[in-house]
């Protein structure tokens, strides 16, 4: 028998209204949203004080005009007022100048930048890769911003002396700091990966701040 897929069932099954139920599609549509949680957040926003539900659809519709990744690292950066089409967009840690330029962590998403920074260990710049070497989900060396990582490593104005990779100790995670060590060595930067600490195979997103700030602080020579 054919399987219907979670959409058309809550179609045919729900007894919400057609509008409603387009909305929780759309939140089913988040990473980690099922379809019941889904639902909730489309019945809290029809049902609750409708300032929320105007203030968070405003917000929603102009995020993008607003909000892209950081050009120089991959970091989350808000687009300055007047800036002009195609101005490049600067994060706010790539424009603080008390962070360490000579120091930069590698990670894979923007989530693991964030959970190093609640960790406040971590003074250098970032580099976010974006995703993780996966040959079995068609990702190659090829599909990572390996060049721009090159470029910003053998800056001139501010050359990089140590590379910290920061991906996740999964199978994966492990694969691409072997290449990023592998590339890095060869431009003579010092490269280090983060120490024991964070379970293997777990996400640095979910691990807390201790475990991240000893994995940090205890990181060793690797590659």
């Amino acid at each position: 028998m054919a399987t219907r897929s979670p959409t058309s069932y809550v179609t045919r099954s729900s007894s919400l209204p057609e509008r409603l139920t387009r909305v929780a599609h759309l939140f089913a549509r988040l990473p980690g949203v099922g379809e019941k949680t889904a639902q909730r957040f489309a019945l809290f926003l029809a049902t609750a004080d409708e300032e929320v539900a105007h203030d968070l659809g405003t917000e929603l519709a102009v995020l993008r005009d607003h909000v892209r990744p950081c050009d120089r690292c991959g970091n989350i950066g808000e687009i300055a007022e007047g800036a002009q089409p195609g101005e490049p967009v600067c994060c706010a840690i790539c424009r603080d100048e008390r962070r360490d330029k000579a120091l930069l962590c590698v990670v894979a998403r923007v989530q693991d930048l964030l959970a190093i920074e609640r960790s406040g260990v971590m003074r250098g710049k970032y580099f976010v890769l974006g995703r993780l070497l996966s040959p079995l989900d068609g990702i190659s060396a090829e599909d990572l911003p390996l060049e721009q990582l090159k470029r910003i490593v053998t800056d001139a104005e501010a050359p990089v002396n140590e590379v910290l990779v920061a991906t996740p100790p999964s199978v994966d995670g492990e694969a691409t700091a072997l290449l990023v060590a592998r590339e890095m060595a060869a431009l003579g930067a010092r490269v280090t990966r983060i120490a024991s600490g964070v379970p293997h195979g777990g996400d640095l997103e979910f691990a807390d701040q201790v475990t991240l700030g000893r994995a940090i602080e205890g990181r060793k020579s690797f590659g």
